[in-house]
């Protein structure tokens, strides 16, 4: 089941407060930052797998009660800036369960290696040619 395919809202808190930046008389009247809290822990839709690589993967962003905070204050409006922390909060929990793929080792084909080791006579022997000794008579 993807993310997205989840309902999280239940599960959000919001906070909202006046923010700087662009808006002129706006900034001072109306409060168009918005917090958004998801309590990581305590979700009774994300198993505890996912509780844990969440937890693990985006610490930095969890506090010490296993809150995620993620804040916008970009938009001029309280709405726009709800809907981008929406966004941003599934963007991070999605990146957040992919699972990394694992590297399969290979081994250098023999045109590599002969390309490798061409390049590098090249440059030694320009290398070389520089250094060529000034022979007087």
């Amino acid at each position: 089941m993807d993310i997205k395919d989840r309902n999280f809202k239940d599960e959000f808190t919001f906070k909202t407060s006046r923010s700087g930046g662009k808006g002129g008389q706006n900034v001072n009247k109306v409060s168009t930052k918005v917090e958004l809290y998801f309590n990581i822990k305590n979700s009774g839709i994300l198993t505890e797998e996912e509780k844990l690589t969440i937890s693990n993967k985006i610490k930095s962003k969890i506090d010490k009660n296993g809150v995620l905070r993620i804040v916008s204050q970009s938009e001029r409006s309280q709405l726009m800036n709800k809907k981008k922390v929406i966004n941003k909060f599934y963007k991070i929990i999605t990146k957040a369960l992919k699972k990394k793929r694992t590297r399969k080792k290979t081994k250098p084909t023999e045109v590599s290696k002969e390309k490798r080791l061409s390049s590098k006579k090249t440059v030694s022997e320009k290398k070389r040619l520089r250094n060529e000794p000034i022979i007087e008579e």
